[in-house]
């Protein structure tokens, strides 16, 4: 990252050592800590002004470990977990690579939060709104044009929605990339909507590509003149960023995730040459079958195939 960029207003260290809040330990420490709850309701009324949902004015940080009810149950640890001043619960999760199983991991992890609320002796009719928030590193919808997509309880053929009092289900996708691409081409710069600020912040710093997007900063120099939660977000951001333990704890997250994006990658380059060395073997037993149908010797065989012996007469009792 270029460590010599222009004089700043907005920010009093040099961008470069602003932590990428893409990374689920520094996305925490902002939007998941009590001393930044403010920010996490604006940030989250932000999310639910397209929803029509009532704004949040008070909420509480829960418990992010969830274990299940049987000790082989597979545990379950959630990012972020609140509970609104109306008893709704929201987990909001950032999810820097595509895993490929996004879908069923977000009902899962709902699944788990609704669970939660039902204790021994209580009614379904108890049980609260649970809202899933997936901020997204990628795209997951390649057929979507817009990055915010939300999904509710429906009927397939009249589309209608269930009545309130049954419509406890609500996830949203936010498709980081596709937000970003959108603003770089100029499709999506209206200042109006709050949660085009936000998601300027995630994305002015990507660590993994070694950038800072100093068109971003200068559009947020300009936002955070009028929008205060902005500017306290952007400090916020500047102290989780300096602290020394956080500086600690951040690159051994980030080292972590190399290292197990490595392991996947290696996974698959070995695969590929195992199925590569699979598909020889197979087409060279294809080519002695047919010398076998021919007639050909098994000398004759072995010295065009270059199997042995036993390979060669294995073939002959399969053909």
């Amino acid at each position: 990252m270029d460590k010599e960029l222009s004089k700043k207003t907005l920010s009093h260290i040099p961008l470069s050592n602003l932590l990428d809040l893409k990374i689920d330990f520094a996305f925490k420490q902002l939007l998941g800590s009590e001393r930044n709850k403010h920010l996490t309701i604006v940030f989250l009324n932000a999310i639910f002004h397209r929803t029509g949902r009532l704004p949040i004015k008070e909420l509480s940080f829960l418990n992010q470990e969830v274990s299940g009810e049987h000790k082989e149950d597979k545990q379950t640890r959630f990012d972020i977990v609140v509970k609104t001043q109306n008893e709704e619960l929201i987990n909001i999760e950032i999810q820097l690579a595509n895993k490929k199983d996004m879908l069923k991991r977000t009902l899962f992890y709902w699944s788990r939060l609704y669970n939660l609320q039902l204790q021994k002796g209580k009614g379904y009719h108890t049980l609260n709104p649970t809202i899933t928030i997936n901020i997204c590193n990628f795209t997951l919808f390649q057929e979507a044009a817009h990055y915010h997509s939300t999904y509710h309880l429906y009927e397939d053929r009249t589309l209608q929605r269930v009545k309130k009092s049954d419509d406890v289900l609500e996830i949203h996708f936010i498709e980081l990339d596709k937000f970003l691409k959108a603003w770089t081409n100029e499709e999506q710069q209206s200042f109006n909507n709050i949660l085009v600020r936000w998601l300027l912040m995630f994305g002015m710093v990507d660590d993994g590509k070694n950038i800072v997007r100093e068109d971003i900063y200068k559009a947020l120099e300009e936002i955070a003149k009028t929008d205060e939660n902005i500017r306290k977000a952007f400090q916020a951001w500047e102290e989780i960023s300096q602290d020394p333990d956080n500086i600690i704890a951040y690159q051994s997250r980030v080292k972590y995730m190399l290292d197990e994006a490595a392991k996947i990658e290696d996974a698959k380059y070995y695969a590929e040459q195992e199925g590569i060395e699979k598909g020889i073997k197979k087409g060279i037993e294809g080519i002695a079958k047919k010398m076998i149908i021919k007639g050909n010797s098994d000398k004759e065989i072995m010295e065009l195939t270059n199997l042995s012996l036993a390979e060669v007469q294995a073939l002959r009792q399969d053909v």
